[in-house]
């Protein structure tokens, strides 16, 4: 692996956010080895998806991890903000 997990993310982020289901990708830790973490809002049998929207094992040599995070949605500009009065 010659290319930084974040070079390879940045070359695959896209793809990876196109996948049904997937609201999230980043680099994280497992094991003490370095992956590709992919976000989605729920888990779905391979079985019920088609090949193509199979999110992969591994991408250029780093593992990829899939975690459930639910479904996200931005904040606005004033949402998530302390009163600062």
């Amino acid at each position: 692996m010659n290319d930084t997990a974040e070079a390879i993310l940045r070359r695959h982020e896209d793809e990876l956010m196109d996948l049904p289901n997937v609201v999230a990708v980043g680099i994280g830790e497992v094991h003490g080895k370095t992956v590709i973490k992919v976000f989605v809002e729920k888990k779905v049998p391979k079985t019920e998806l088609h090949p193509s929207d199979v999110i992969p094992a591994e991408i250029e040599g780093y593992d990829v991890d899939v975690d459930v995070s639910g479904p996200v949605t931005a904040l606005g500009a004033d949402q998530g903000k302390e009163d600062q009065s």
